[in-house]
């Protein structure tokens, strides 16, 4: 039975002597294979029919492989292969959701199975005796905000990027800026849920969801919203930037050295200046407590500290301390992005919201679902709340618009012919998850188009990059501007036209 076997298995045939002999003499049966194709078991349904034919002509010949038999099972497969596996998870052995959308939603996929109850003997049905059935209730059908081709396009320039940077890892989140829904999240790199023993461990679940990491200068904009909707400043107010400031027991600085700036406040966050954005949001408060206690208050408005509402599995929320406990460095390291964390998702969210007139839709995965009977179910209609004014929103847009257009600004890689593109970079001191400290750095770009009509939000954050560039708006730049021009492509999104409406960004003494 071995030798007839083992080719068609592809097993070795002492092995599956092995299992044909087993030490267990009381065991009924044995497992010889599992989760084989139909093809499979159609050569051994064959060879099985010429081995009985011949038994019947010859009686000297026995056929071996008559106990040998088949179980139905079923087979989760993936068609798009590993394409937002980070998403969709996968299945375990049993068949129930191992990670991602499959497990979070799993009862509601799998239905319930039937049950048949009935009097028997011998093991077979006494026909006299009453039995009752209670039918199996079909699983429904989830429908995703998910954008095929947007996905694909977010998971390839990611994949490049990552591969070419030599980096730990990276993910791009595109979102519907008006509904919240999610129309692509891409990790890098990835699995293919239809064979989970060639997968990465370290790549398994949706790490644009379960990572913690500080943001960096993309969290400046929710400094700016701060301060322009407590009316402390405006896009023309002058900043003067020296080259080192000393606040509490550190000196900071910029990211290069330079004489002194004279800056705009449109020019701190175009020229991305920490010590810019905290002179700036020292104007929170009479105190450095009150203004902390202003800025933290922002910071929670626009979704950090907490859950993103997805109800993701593994789902982390960052890292915002209260105000109270902020350190003597963390009171001027959070304005610029640094000692607090954020996923990806909260990270795009971010610039929604601004898109978004200042209202910050919850995101969605979930358009809803599609019962058995054929019934279309749409999921709950997310929350929304204000954060900022339109006004300030607007104001926001414009700065951002001066990041990408100015020729001073650090985003100049992302710009797109024929679109106003507002955005921000970040390049953040990174946190290794092995050791704890810092080592390397996380890159990132965020941003919408058009400027002046928002649609879509890109972003997108590369962690450790070790090969080339490390500044975000030199490597996330560039797969925003490819991501973003596909997605408003497909979605066909056509530039409004107008001309941008800059600010300055510098002032003369």
């Amino acid at each position: 039975m071995a030798a007839l076997l083992a080719p068609i298995l592809g097993q070795d045939q002492d092995r599956l002597a092995g299992k044909l002999r087993p030490d267990n003499k009381a065991l009924r049966y044995v497992k010889l294979a599992s989760r084989q194709t139909p093809q499979v078991w159609q050569q051994i349904k064959d060879l099985k029919s010429a081995l009985a034919k011949k038994a019947e002509t010859d009686r000297s010949s026995v056929n071996v492989l008559a106990g040998v038999l088949s179980v139905p099972t079923s087979k989760r497969v993936y068609p798009n292969n590993g394409l937002a596996a980070g998403i969709l998870g996968w299945v375990n052995a049993e068949g129930r959701g191992g990670g991602g959308i499959e497990l979070q939603l799993d009862k509601r996929l799998a239905g319930q199975d039937g049950k048949i109850r009935y009097a028997q003997s011998g093991g077979r049905l006494v026909p006299t005796v009453d039995s009752s059935e209670t039918p199996a209730v079909p699983g429904s059908d989830v429908e995703l905000t998910i954008d095929r081709d947007i996905q694909w396009a977010a998971q390839n320039a990611i994949s490049e990027q990552v591969e070419k940077s030599k980096a730990d890892r990276g993910y791009v989140i595109v979102q519907d800026t008006r509904t919240g829904e999610v129309l692509a999240m891409a990790n890098a790199p990835g699995f293919d849920p239809n064979d989970l023993s060639e997968a990465d461990p370290a790549a398994l679940g949706n790490a644009a969801l379960q990572d913690a990491f500080e943001p960096g200068s993309t969290a400046k904009v929710m400094s700016m919203a701060a301060v322009l909707e407590e009316g402390a400043a405006t896009p023309r107010t002058r900043v003067v930037v020296p080259n080192r400031l000393h606040r509490g027991d550190r000196l900071f600085k910029d990211d290069v050295d330079h004489p002194t700036w004279y800056l705009t406040l449109n020019g701190v966050l175009a020229k991305s200046s920490n010590i810019g954005t905290i002179l700036a949001t020292g104007q929170l408060g009479k105190t450095q407590a009150a203004a902390n206690k202003v800025l933290h208050d922002y910071l929670r408005a626009f979704g950090l500290g907490s859950h993103t509402g997805l109800g993701f599995p593994g789902e982390t929320k960052g890292i915002l301390a209260p105000p109270g406990s902020w350190s003597t460095s963390q009171q001027y390291t959070i304005p610029f992005g640094q000692g607090v964390s954020v996923n990806a998702m909260q990270a795009a969210s971010v610039y929604s919201t601004i898109a978004n007139g200042g209202v910050r839709v919850e995101p969605a995965l979930v358009r809803g679902t599609k019962e058995p009977d054929g019934s279309f179910t749409a999921a709950p209609k997310p929350e929304k709340t204000r954060v900022v004014s339109e006004k300030t929103a607007k104001t926001l847009a414009r700065m951002l618009e001066s990041v990408v257009d100015d020729e001073e600004g650090t985003g100049t890689k992302a710009r797109i012919p024929g679109y106003r593109v507002a955005g921000k970079t970040g390049t953040a001191n990174r946190v290794d998850p092995a050791t704890g400290k810092y080592h390397g750095y996380t890159s990132s770009f965020a941003g919408f188009a058009p400027a002046d009509q928002p649609r879509i939000t890109v972003s997108c954050v590369i962690q450790n990059a070790t090969e080339g560039s490390y500044f975000g708006g030199q490597i996330c730049g560039p797969v925003y501007k490819q991501v973003m021009e596909f997605a408003l492509k497909t979605l066909q999104v056509p530039p409004t036209g107008a001309e941008p409406a800059n600010f300055p960004v510098t002032f003369k003494r």
